[in-house]
């Protein structure tokens, strides 16, 4: 979750490169575009990390 962040994330996200130029869209529109997918990615890494139970449930079960 946290490298996808910093993925989309400017001024040096590549990822916003890649779909501006595949979009043929200004950068900053593709910004604007993906501002609530940052918002749920942020809660998302506060919630993994303040709870790791979350993310480490399924390997559990799959080991136990």
């Amino acid at each position: 979750v946290n490298m996808e962040l910093a993925m989309i994330t400017p001024p040096v996200g590549l990822n916003l490169f890649v779909v501006s130029s595949m979009a043929k869209q200004p950068l900053g529109e593709v910004v604007r575009g993906v501002i609530p997918f940052i918002v749920l990615m942020i809660v998302a890494l506060g919630l993994f990390v303040f709870f790791p139970e979350l993310s480490l449930y399924i390997p559990r079960v799959l080991m136990d």
